[in-house]
């Protein structure tokens, strides 16, 4: 995490308890204002996806998480989040793609049991 001004800081922890506490609406808030503020805040990034995720707004949630693997292709959290995104919106085929990188990622077979295009 780069260095935060303290207002960036006092959003970030806002956003944090939001998040924690299931208020979702009030978390992409704060975590939007961190982004505007620090657009490489990956952790921020990843949250904002989790919780348009967990509203079922999908579209800015694989919005998010495909962000987030264009600077890092190897994060295996938000594939998982992008995977299960896809499930959600019956995009079966494109998930069984996701899921397969996700088990060359991770080497771990159970990714693809559970899906499935793929079991």
């Amino acid at each position: 995490m780069t260095t935060m001004t303290a207002v960036t800081l006092y959003d970030w922890q806002a956003a944090l308890l939001a998040f924690n506490t299931r208020d979702y609406r009030d978390a992409i808030e704060g975590f939007e204002k961190v982004l505007v503020a620090q657009p490489g805040h990956t952790e921020a990034r990843e949250y904002l996806a989790r919780a348009y995720y967990l509203r079922a707004s999908l579209a800015p949630a694989e919005r998010a998480a495909r962000t987030i693997l264009q600077s890092d292709p190897t994060n295996e959290y938000v594939t998982l989040l992008l995977a299960r995104i896809l499930e959600r919106q019956s995009r079966h085929d494109e998930a069984a793609g996701v899921r397969r990188m996700l088990v060359a990622l991770t080497g771990d077979e159970r990714h693809a049991a559970t899906h499935r295009a793929l079991a």
